[in-house]
């Protein structure tokens, strides 16, 4: 843990917080119909064309039933149009390399991971999708999932800002506006500095090159019996990868949607070439969440409140990081035993232009926001590094999170903790003027309890069948561990996963694809829905003026009460799974055992 490190973690911090205020104003603007912005002149054309084209009355605000109605249908469109253009992928232009159709599970699995800003990848980016296939399947979906979040968390602030209404906004006008006047324009300034450094853009056709040595590998085949037999193989040369990169990282990044151009994703030179491209992608992963924050303080009239909220997620985040950072560091005592240098720490599975410092800030960054994207194999972390990454998705990805859902999520807990202060107080509980009834408490619980359940109980299903144990690649606790962040991260809509874990096996049993798809819809959806239902329900109610025993959501006390309430709510119902994964692995690594 060297001093350069903690010079970039406050760099790192610094930058975040010194953004965080104009994008929040920006946000304002944007999610605000009448609001201006200095992209008028250009886009308000083109955003009024796309309303007549559409039918839409942007005029025209919904409640949350129908606000929740137009997003359901309109996730549910692009849903059939991705499966559709992946199934058909072998008979669609631009693809050079003839790439064949993926299977229907496959692309059920992608399909909806895409659409639910998951973006989990059963697949190898460069040997399986098509340019059309990425840019026209997935990534549209990473520009309209992020835009649809951020409308959703936008729909909830207006909930708790207005008052004796049933209206929060119009989805087609959030959808919309968020594309064209915030996600588009920075992802082309972000696009164009990936290129300076060195990010491919092109539609070339995949390049070859003779390798210096050959290498004999062992590769699994199928009989003509139906048998798995294992076959020498002889590689003489490499492909190297072409194709449309740094348009697809720009959004894959600012919109935490994660799924990589390339299998390695942000590993891969040509994703992520230099540590001044890491940088920027990390802090693209957390800038709109960071400046939701500010908008939500400036929408509900209490600055100080935003800021609270932003203070208990960047105490967790740091907090995080430095756990990572250490267990990392210190690295794993059976290769010291082997003669190691303990200094060297953990560096199994990074890269070394990153190092270990940029690869566990990277872990803690795209799991901590709900983006999924790596730049090192979190299945070479030790135990206890491992475990941050898989503790930050269970948190319910409310640190910083996803784009607009960190923030709902975040809320959610705010909810909450108002509503367990006003308890200790002997009192209504209170948030921002509204009365937290049995109602938002109910909502509030049943988005929590959705995510705790799905997590689990997938993860016990795949500990005693056959089907999730042959994909994996690690026996024992780190094995479980396997299981444990694959279905973590499908339920919090993040992707990223334990690499040694193959959902999609050369059998072709779907399980895994099947069960992680309907994770990722169960984590999107069912949180979603009850969410939008307080929304409206905060929006009926009267405005309270606050009294003497109004317990202020603002400064240091709400601060803790609301990290207390995310930990103690938010991560008690996993401990009991992580103390069979990657805490009694840590134990037994200092023991000297190894899986």
């Amino acid at each position: 843990m060297h001093a350069n490190d903690w010079l970039q973690l406050a760099l790192f911090v610094g930058v975040l917080a010194a953004i965080t205020r104009p994008l929040g104003i920006y946000l304002t603007r944007i999610l605000d119909p009448q609001g201006r912005t200095w992209l008028d002149p250009i886009l308000r054309p083109l955003e009024r064309l796309t309303y007549k084209i559409m039918g839409v009355d942007p005029a025209q605000e919904q409640d949350w039933k129908r606000y929740t109605f137009a997003m359901l249908l309109f996730s549910l469109v692009g849903f059939v149009f991705t499966y559709a253009i992946l199934r058909l992928q072998h008979l669609l232009p631009l693809n050079p390399q003839g790439l064949g159709a993926l299977s229907p599970a496959l692309a059920f699995n992608t399909a909806v991971s895409f659409t639910t800003n998951t973006n989990w990848q059963s697949y190898g980016g460069e040997s399986t999708m098509s340019y059309l296939s990425q840019m026209v399947g997935l990534t549209l979906h990473n520009f309209t999932s992020a835009a649809t979040g951020i409308g959703i968390a936008a729909a909830l602030v207006r909930g708790i800002s207005r008052h004796t209404t049933s209206l929060l906004g119009n989805f087609w006008v959030d959808l919309v506006r968020v594309t064209y006047y915030l996600l588009l324009p920075l992802c082309t300034a972000i696009a164009i500095f990936l290129v300076s450094q060195g990010v491919i853009q092109n539609f070339k056709a995949y390049d070859t090159a003779k390798v210096v040595e050959r290498q004999v590998i062992q590769v699994e085949s199928t009989n003509d019996s139906g048998e798995t037999v294992t076959e020498s193989s002889t590689v003489d040369q490499q492909v190297i990868a072409q194709g449309p990169m740094a348009s697809q990282v720009a959004i894959k990044m600012l919109g935490t949607n994660g799924g990589g151009f390339a299998n390695a994703n942000a590993a891969h030179p040509y994703e992520n070439p230099t540590p001044l491209s890491n940088f920027v992608q990390m802090l693209s992963i957390f800038a709109i969440g960071s400046g939701l924050t500010w908008y939500l303080g400036k929408s509900t009239g209490n600055q100080g409140h935003g800021w609270s909220v932003w203070s208990a997620m960047m105490i967790l985040f740091i907090a995080g990081t430095l756990a990572c950072w250490w267990a990392e560091a210190r690295g794993n005592p059976i290769h010291h035993a082997l003669g190691l240098a303990a200094a060297d720490g953990n560096l199994e599975g990074k890269e070394v232009r990153f190092g270990i410092f940029n690869s566990s800030l990277f872990a803690v960054v795209t799991t901590a926001a709900s983006c999924g994207a790596v730049n090192s194999m979190h299945d070479s972390f030790t135990a206890i590094g491992g475990l941050i990454p898989l503790f930050m998705m269970e948190l319910g990805e409310v640190v910083i999170g996803g784009v607009g859902a960190g923030l709902y999520g975040m809320l959610v807990f705010v909810v909450l903790a108002v509503f367990i202060a006003g308890l200790m107080v002997g009192r209504t509980p209170e948030y921002l003027g509204k009365k937290i009834n049995a109602f938002e408490v109910k909502m509030a619980m049943l988005s929590l309890l959705v995510l705790t359940m799905t997590i689990l109980g997938f993860t016990a299903w795949a500990a005693v069948s056959n089907w999730s144990l042959a994909g994996l690649n690690n026996a024992g606790p780190h094995g479980f561990s396997e299981m444990l962040y694959a279905y973590s991260s499908a339920t919090a809509n993040n992707g990223s996963a334990f690499g040694g874990l193959t959902a999609n096996p050369g059998s072709g049993d779907p399980h895994y694809n099947v069960t992680l798809g309907a994770a990722m819809l169960i984590g999107r959806f069912l949180m979603i829905v009850p969410i939008l239902a307080m929304a409206g329900s905060l929006a009926k109610k009267k405005f309270a003026p606050p009294g003497p025993g109004t317990f202020p959501v603002s400064g240091s006390t709400f601060t803790v009460l609301l990290i207390g309430t995310v930990l103690l709510i938010g991560a008690l119902n996993f401990l009991p799974a992580l103390a069979l994964g990657p805490i009694v692995e840590h134990f037994l690594m200092l023991g000297g055992n190894l899986f």
